[in-house]
């Protein structure tokens, strides 16, 4: 899948060497537990790089049926470049319009700003704050959690409107 900047496919063996580097940034992974990068191995997880310079960008994870979830990490250096908005959108577009997904939802620490304005920029919408009780509680996980979704039907809604509104309809 490309994008205009990205390239996306399913993350495969070759990708452990640039997914442990990533997951090695403690900046990245500031309100994410680590988890073993062969749980990253499959059609779920989407490896992304630059189309201009084939660098390897970080993942996206669309994972689930009919209601899926939503998820990226990238290297640092991409932050505040559009890139996770770029291919989240991508993902949700293909998702409601082939993918037979009717619900994306994402969910990150209340105090992770930089990815609650990406899951907004893509589309998605605060559902609720929730609190976890975790044994290892990372900083800030005493705001507690949030979960953004976007249904099928809103995302159609919204197409409609970017329609009309640039005169298109």
């Amino acid at each position: 899948m490309e994008t205009e900047r990205l390239t996306l496919r399913p993350i495969a063996a070759s990708d452990v060497d640039d997914l442990r580097a990533l997951h090695a940034d403690p900046e990245v992974m500031r309100f994410l537990d680590p988890a073993p990068v062969e749980n990253y191995l499959g059609a779920s997880f989407h490896a992304a790089h630059e189309k201009a310079t084939g660098r390897f960008v970080g993942w996206f994870e669309f994972k689930g049926a009919g209601e899926v979830e939503l998820g990226y990490r990238l290297h640092r250096e991409f932050w505040g470049l559009g890139y996770a908005t770029e291919g989240g959108k991508a993902l949700i577009e293909r998702g409601f319009t082939s993918g037979g997904v009717e619900r994306v939802v994402a969910t990150t620490m209340f105090v992770n700003a930089g990815s609650r304005r990406v899951m907004e920029k893509c589309g998605l919408r605060h559902v609720r704050t929730f609190h976890v009780d975790f044994p290892d509680p990372l900083p800030g996980s005493e705001y507690g959690e949030v979960e953004y979704a976007l249904t099928k039907a809103e995302w159609q809604r919204a197409q409609g409107e970017r329609h009309v509104a640039g005169g298109n309809s």
